[in-house]
């Protein structure tokens, strides 16, 4: 569950208010995790419940004001913890990989638009990253902290161009399989991820 470390983050880089914290969300710590605004607050409720974080003093009525939080040093310590931990990576999901090998049995109809369609917005999120860092991370920014939130960049960076790589490789090489395929394996066996299983 990283929904609360992504928020113990942001707030330790910034103190903020629910409605700072979900357009942070919506423009930057949205790029690799993202939540919407009933579960940021839904959130910041227990965090605050559990001690990890308060609701900044203000002087002004609290009715109809934006409460912003600070962390803790219970809600630092925690993801200290939680950073520290080890974790295993979590297998890959994607639509996409499980409908081109659908696509091997029941025909590739229809699938090149839409292949297109998808390799338009990685170009577009490509170029939005890239911009990003030429605006963020300038030659010369050599801090401890804007190195590491640079190499978060540059992963988001280098998965999109492999999906742009990849996607154009994939509409360059796309074999029109009909819709009446009886869907054979190959000569393969079964143990690649891109093989059908074949019956014993």
């Amino acid at each position: 569950m990283s929904l609360p470390h992504a928020i113990l983050t942001a707030l330790l880089e910034r103190p903020s208010s629910g409605l700072d914290l979900t357009r942070r969300f919506d423009r930057s710590i949205g790029y690799f995790w993202s939540a919407t605004h009933q579960q940021i607050y839904r959130e910041l409720g227990r965090l605050e419940s559990g001690g990890h974080i308060r609701a900044l003093p203000t002087d002004v009525p609290a009715r109809g004001q934006k409460k912003a939080y600070e962390v803790l040093p219970a809600g630092r310590a925690e993801l200290a913890r939680w950073t520290a931990a080890a974790q295993d990576p979590k297998p890959h999901r994607d639509a996409m990989l499980l409908r081109l090998r659908a696509a091997a049995v029941v025909g590739t109809a229809g699938l090149e638009a839409d292949l297109r369609r998808h390799l338009d917005l990685h170009r577009r999120q490509l170029a939005e990253y890239e911009e990003i860092e030429k605006r963020d991370f300038p030659p010369g920014e050599d801090s401890a902290q804007a190195r590491l939130q640079h190499l978060v960049l540059r992963a988001g960076i280098e998965l999109e161009t492999f999906w742009t790589q990849w996607l154009a490789e994939a509409l360059r090489d796309l074999p029109v399989v009909p819709e009446d395929t009886d869907g054979t394996a190959g000569p393969d066996g079964p143990d690649r991820p891109g093989d059908t299983e074949q019956a014993s």
